[in-house]
């Protein structure tokens, strides 16, 4: 008699049970409920944003001024060179981001961080990694005067802006009870009102949230309980699975200096105060997927790795390779519908225009 096939064969049975049994003890509808309390779902479109407890109607989205925005994101002339967009460091067809470690700007020179998405920034309570533009508007002002990035001045931009008459009457039309609407921060507002056109509704985790239990599969589903049980959520919750608020980047134990460079002290750099030193904000994590490679530093490009890294360094624990690979097919499910957006032909330059500088 050969007994090993019936071994072999048992064995596979109790393994098959054991998945079984595995399989059979998510609840669908209360991981639902459990996550609710914790998450929200993209909604399908903004109408207006900035909304406070003294203004809860907020500032309406109009369509001038996101028209507007969109032409001024897309329009490299608003950088120095002429050749540096908003669309470069933050391509709107591939996540938001530029794909790479750390953005290329005026004269070849890298930035000294990764660039965040733009992707559902408008649900962030600050930009940037170290949260120093409190709205999307205040962002957008950064780049432009930023030496490393667009190396541009607001007197020059707004001296490019009127020199198109096609701008100007933009400018007008989205902005029609001001005298002087060719403005820095009026050009920040605009690209504010289309940048909160950049959201991901209907990813598979928001269909399951709002009632579809087969929208996440079942190691999906796994991983979602692994997500919230294993203490992932202690940064990552809300609308956009983090963005909301600052943490230590390595709270139990620091990663090595590739991922974590000594000379980045995150926010300590604007508030200098000791206890903000590595000091970041919660990277959200809508389109994760999309959005390699990872951290401020730009140096993981493996998700699974990135998960890895977060359990020992905030968590100080070492997950299973199951708990990995469950939580990284769950943070799959957080990709949405992708925004479609038709780039811009933009106002002819006339002989007013300045001209672009060497990079």
């Amino acid at each position: 008699m050969k007994f090993v096939p019936l071994l072999t064969a048992t064995s596979l049975a109790l393994s098959a049970l054991a998945a079984s049994a595995q399989v059979a003890a998510i609840d669908s509808s209360a991981l639902r409920e459990e996550a609710k309390g914790i998450f929200e779902a993209i909604p399908e479109t903004l109408t207006a944003i900035k909304q406070t407890e003294e203004n809860p109607g907020g500032v309406p989205l109009t369509a001038e001024k996101i028209e507007l925005g969109k032409a001024l994101f897309f329009d490299p002339r608003m950088s120095r060179s002429g050749l540096i967009s908003c669309q470069t460091c933050h391509n709107v067809g591939i996540g938001g981001v530029d794909g790479l470690p750390t953005s290329v700007g005026h004269g070849w020179q890298h930035g000294p961080r990764n660039a965040p998405t733009m992707l559902n920034a408008i649900f962030n309570a600050a930009q940037f990694w170290d949260g120093r533009a409190p709205d999307l508007a205040e962002q957008a002002k950064g780049p432009v005067q930023a030496n490393v990035e667009m190396s541009n001045t607001p007197e020059e931009l707004v001296k490019t802006l009127n020199s198109m008459p096609e701008y100007t009457e933009a400018f007008k039309a989205a902005f029609p009870d001001q005298q002087d609407p060719v403005s820095f921060d009026n050009f920040a507002a605009a690209i504010e009102q289309f940048e909160a056109t950049l959201i991901t509704p209907h990813s598979a985790f928001d269909r399951f949230l709002t009632g579809d239990d087969n929208a996440l599969n079942e190691q999906q589903k796994r991983g979602l309980q692994a997500f919230m049980d294993t203490g992932c959520t202690g940064c990552h919750y809300g609308i956009n699975f983090g963005g909301q608020d600052y943490h230590p980047f390595g709270l139990i134990a620091k990663p090595g200096a590739d991922v974590l460079p000594v000379a980045d002290k995150g926010r300590y750099e604007i508030s200098l105060t000791a206890s903000d030193e590595y000091v970041f904000r919660a990277a959200p994590l809508r389109n994760v997927a999309l959005t390699a490679p990872y951290f401020h530093s730009g140096v993981v490009w493996d998700l699974k790795e990135a998960v890895q890294i977060m359990s020992s360094a905030q968590l100080g624990t070492e997950l299973t390779p199951e708990q990995v690979d469950d939580i990284v097919a769950f943070l799959g499910a957080l990709t949405g519908e992708q925004p479609q957006i038709t780039h811009p032909i933009l106002p002819a330059r006339t002989d007013t225009t300045p001209l672009p500088a060497p990079m």
